[in-house]
Parts: structure tokens; C-alpha cells; sequence
């Protein structure tokens, strides 16, 4: 018999920690969920002033899986116990939410909105960090005015880590900022999908509300390294409302979605979703079209979080490197700060009802992927 995260987390959801009064799941506790046929087993995440209860929080978790699923769930033996203190060394370990923010195709201002989504969610108080994991196109350099920055790379033990360039309360790390920006990339996947790697797991993030990750259009070996790498705590679509490019969008959403990865779709932002010239603010052109994510998110009953439209200001300050989220109350800064509203709410709206992701585990045997 085969079962699911799902099917193990809801049985999970059964025990009650006995001091906090919550179940085990909702308190984050539950971590490194592995299933392999019949054998579950996970970490239980505990710290040490509750260290006296965890022979019998483990008594539980095995009663309650062996309810849900059957004697045949080989849960028995299978439950790891570490501190948090254990676990504060970890790569993101004190990064609350990963975010993807992804398109179907390329030229739909993806990497703008990521710039000006992360230095709203700053503006609103939240701690930021930004990941360039568009490894063969970094621009968050350029939309920062920081290409001629170098991070400082330090020793912690026998480790090296990346101290992330930070600018308008955003911390970031690009490839780009490690390159020539005249030079054209030509690496193969696995170079590619190890740069990113060491930006997300030696970057000295530190405590994040949010980790964005600019990923590349389309879906490649990054999107599949990211989420095998970290738990993404959901994916942010970002198209423009033309056909060719909802059509793209659609792929990028049904990736996230699909079976063997698993990530929630938080909502789209339809960009440049209309032309408003400035000596006549009240006029809407809509060049590429009317609504078109509107549409899309309707029909896959997604939330629409903005539409942005196609203002010179937001060209200009991505050419300038000072994002126009900057200026929060201009019409384009108030835009980026209603969708960082949004995002927010997205967020904790699918930590209070999904269970958490799991990592994405690839079965070399097979064509297939499961979580972990």
C-alpha cells in the first residue's frame, strides 16, 4: 500500500501537545517526513524544557498512524526526535516561508515584480531576503544598482558562507553579483543548478519572514533543484494578460501543482495589464490584451493578487536600480504594497489550512518524484 504526506499529516494532526495544547502539526513540529512503501518515519522537533514528554508524544504519533492507516504502516521505530537547538544550525532554518515566483515565459517583467514584491513586504515590516536563481539572465543586480557589488564570503567552522549585498531592507544574492555582466553564461544544468544551491543553502540569511526566489521562465532543472532543495512554501505566477503567454503560464501552474511536486499556488500577477500615459491618468490602453489572468485565475480557481500596469516609472526604476516600490505613495508603489498585502495573505491563509510542503525526494530508479 502506498500513502501519501497528506494521509500521515492528518493522522499527525490527532496528537495534542500536552503543555501548548495544540496538535504537533500546527506547531511546526513535524519535520523530514520520508515514506518508502510501507515505512513512515519523520523528525519530531521538540525543545529541551519539553524534552520530558517525548516518549510519549512518539507513543502517540505511533497510535494515531496506526488508526488512521492500518497496522500495515510501519511507523514503529521510524520517529527521529531532535531539538530545535539541534536544528537552528541548518541551512534556512530560521527563514519562516519560501516563495517561488515563476513565469511560463520569458519578458513578462517577472524579475520587476520579485524586486518591487520584496522591497514592499520590507516597506510593510517584514524581513526579506531575495534569491537571483534566473542563473543564466541575472538582472536583480542591475534592478538594484548593484553590479558592481562582491558579498564577502567568511569562514564559520569548516564551512564557507555568503554574506547577501542588502539595499532598501532586502538581503540578495545573485549570481550576477559573482560574474562579469558583459559575459554570457554557458554552463551546463549542473553547473547551473549548484550556483543556486550554494546561494540559497551558504547564504547567511539569518531570521527571514520571507525568502523570495526569482526563478528563470519556464521550468528547467532549477525549479526542480528548488524544490528538492527546501521546502517552498508556495508559488507566486506572474504573466502578462496576452494568450501566448497565459498559455505558458498555464504549464509553469500545473508544475507547481502536479502530483510529484506539490507546491500550492498562492495566485497570479497579471503585469502590464494596462497603458495609462501620464498626461492622461484616467485612460486605460490594454495593449496585450484585457484580463486575461483575471480569466485564468477564475478557471483555476486561484486568487488574481494584482494587476500591474505598464507605467514608465516602474521601466525607469528598474533601469535606474531604485525600484519604484520605493516611492510608496505613487500609484505604481501603492500597487506593489496592495500586492504585498496580498502575498501576505496568501501566505498565511495557506500555512492556517495546507499542511506544510515537504522537499522533493527523486527516485533514481524511476522517472518519478515523491516528497519528503
Amino acid at each position: 500500500m502506498k500513502y501519501t504526506s497528506d494521509q500521515v499529516f492528518a493522522a499527525l494532526r490527532g496528537v495534542i501537545h500536552p503543555e501548548k495544547n495544540k496538535d504537533i502539526v500546527t506547531l511546526g513540529m513535524v519535520s523530514a517526513l520520508e515514506i518508502e512503501g510501507n515505512k513512515i518515519g519523520f523528525t519530531l522537533r521538540i525543545n529541551k524544557e519539553h524534552a520530558t514528554n517525548i516518549a510519549n508524544l512518539k507513543k502517540a504519533c505511533v497510535a494515531a498512524v496506526e488508526s488512521a492507516l492500518g497496522a500495515e504502516a510501519e511507523i514503529r521505530g521510524n520517529i527521529k526526535t531532535a531539538t530545535d537547538e539541534e536544528q537552528k544550525e541548518a541551512p534556512l532554518s530560521k527563514v519562516k516561508n519560501i516563495i517561488a515566483i515563476a513565469s511560463g515565459k520569458g519578458g513578462v517583467g517577472k524579475s520587476t515584480v520579485a524586486s518591487n514584491l520584496a522591497v514592499a513586504l520590507a516597506n510593510a515590516g517584514a524581513s526579506v531576503g531575495l534569491v537571483d536563481a534566473d542563473i543564466f539572465g541575472p538582472s536583480i543586480p542591475k534592478m538594484f544598482h548593484l553590479e558592481g557589488e562582491r558579498p564577502e564570503v567568511k569562514r564559520v567552522g569548516n564551512a564557507d558562507v555568503i554574506i547577501p549585498v542588502e539595499k532598501y531592507g532586502v538581503k540578495m544574492l545573485s549570481i550576477g553579483f559573482f560574474v562579469n555582466p558583459d559575459d554570457a553564461l554557458v554552463w551546463r544544468g549542473p553547473m547551473a543548478t549548484n550556483a543556486l544551491t550554494q546561494l540559497m543553502m551558504q547564504g547567511d540569511w539569518g531570521a527571514l519572514d520571507y525568502l523570495l526566489i526569482d526563478l528563470p521562465p519556464g521550468t528547467s532543472d532549477i525549479h526542480l533543484t528548488l524544490v528538492q532543495s527546501v521546502a517552498v512554501t508556495g508559488a507566486v505566477i506572474v504573466s502578462t494578460p496576452q494568450d501566448v503567454a497565459l498559455a505558458d503560464a498555464i504549464k509553469g501552474i500545473n508544475m507547481f501543482r502536479g502530483q510529484k511536486i506539490n507546491v500550492p499556488v498562492l495566485g497570479l500577477v497579471e503585469n502590464m495589464a494596462w497603458f495609462t500615459p501620464a498626461e492622461l491618468p484616467e485612460n486605460k490602453y490594454y495593449i496585450f490584451g484585457k484580463g486575461g489572468c483575471k480569466a485564468l485565475a477564475e478557471k483555476l480557481e486561484l486568487p488574481l493578487l494584482a494587476q500591474i500596469p505598464i507605467v514608465q516609472s516602474i521601466r525607469e526604476g528598474g533601469d535606474s536600480g531604485i525600484p519604484v516600490a520605493t516611492t510608496r505613495d505613487s500609484i505604481t508603489g501603492m500597487a506593489f504594497a496592495e500586492l504585498a498585502q496580498a502575498v501576505q495573505n496568501a501566505v498565511n491563509n495557506r500555512v492556517k489550512n495546507r499542511i506544510p510542503t515537504q522537499k522533493v525526494e527523486i527516485d533514481p530508479n524511476s522517472s518519478g518524484c515523491s516528497t519528503k
